[in-house]
């Protein structure tokens, strides 16, 4: 039987969302790869039992994740039972609806139908009684933002969710989802979104000011840009990459440019010893309205690595100014 760590806290660092009263790990454990049916049970066991024992209590999940549309949330279900439910008062476990989910007009987007129905199909999956935040997954452009603030807060108020976070909305959608939660005093808390070095969106959009004025976090996703900001690519980028859409912007002024970047990005790392990998989550985590970053992990080890990043987190005002000057094009 599992018995968690007893050090479990004692090396992580937790940040909160903004003035809100949720906070969470430094970074949280995300299920979208390598998570599901096609996974070796034991192996995700083993990994997911890793991350609590060093401190990750936060698990992010989608009704969607996973081959077929539901496996990772049916996998995670399966470690909560047998070995995390002892600790629930300790987890936050979150999900998310709008991405297709099942077959029909209600299996996408953000209606209330759609939100109240996945919600309930992830609980039953998880063996949950309530989910710690519940996600709108993206922007409905064919459902007013009105209805879909409201079954967010309705969601709230029976009881199946604590807190409320959107995903994949812009600056703007953003400013007006937030406006609609706090007329209705609805416990908005993060918005997911992609974001890395290379990725700057959010920024330019104005999602993270609209977030830090008004004093909710942000979770951002892909940190690594798909292995762009590792090691794998300095020698080059194969044409047959696959990578998420969200980061398609990256390759705007073509490959070549993104290789000389990454190259000279991994100078400053190795400046400061890190890896590109673990810099790319320090820098995100050098900006405090960023609350925690989603990040994967399949193995044990690669799940270390990345907690490695936690260790140097300063920067210098130098190192900053030349990754912008880097990454912006300057």
């Amino acid at each position: 039987m599992y018995k968690a760590s007893d050090q479990r806290y004692d090396d992580m660092l937790v940040r909160r969302a903004g003035n809100t009263g949720l906070q969470l790990p430094a970074i949280s454990f995300g299920t979208w790869h390598s998570f599901g049916d096609d996974a070796n049970f034991k192996d995700s066991e083993e990994v997911m039992l890793h991350a609590f024992d060093k401190g990750i209590f936060s698990f992010d999940l989608a009704n969607n994740y996973g081959p077929g549309s539901g496996a990772a949330e049916r996998m995670f279900g399966q470690v909560y039972r047998q070995d995390l439910k002892p600790y629930r008062d300790e987890l936050i476990i979150t999900t998310k609806a709008g991405f297709h989910m099942w077959p029909g007009v209600y299996g996408n987007f953000s209606s209330k139908k759609t939100l109240v129905a996945a919600l309930d199909r992830s609980l039953e999956k998880m063996g949950l009684d309530y989910v710690d935040i519940y996600y709108s997954h993206r922007f409905d452009p064919n459902t007013n933002l009105e209805e879909t603030a409201e079954a967010l807060d309705q969601i709230v108020k029976s009881g199946k969710a604590l807190y409320i976070g959107i995903s994949n909305y812009d600056g703007e959608q953003t400013r007006k989802m937030i406006d609609l939660f706090n007329e209705k005093h609805t416990p908005f808390v993060v918005n997911q979104s992609s974001y890395n070095m290379l990725n700057r969106t959010a920024e330019n959009d104005g999602t993270i000011d609209e977030l830090s004025n008004n004093g909710n976090g942000f979770v951002p996703y892909g940190p690594l840009a798909e292995g762009l900001l590792t090691s794998k690519y300095l020698d080059g980028i194969p044409d047959d990459i696959k990578i998420h859409p969200t980061n398609d912007g990256i390759f705007n002024e073509g490959k070549d440019v993104v290789v000389q970047r990454i190259n000279q990005l991994n100078d400053i790392a190795n400046n400061r010893n890190q890896s590109l990998a673990q810099m790319s989550i320090s820098w995100l985590l050098n900006n405090p309205v960023v609350t925690s970053i989603v990040t994967g992990a399949s193995t044990v080890d690669h799940l270390d690595n990345n907690l490695d990043a936690l260790n140097n987190l300063e920067f210098s005002s130098e190192e900053l100014k030349m990754i912008d000057e880097i990454t912006k094009g300057k």
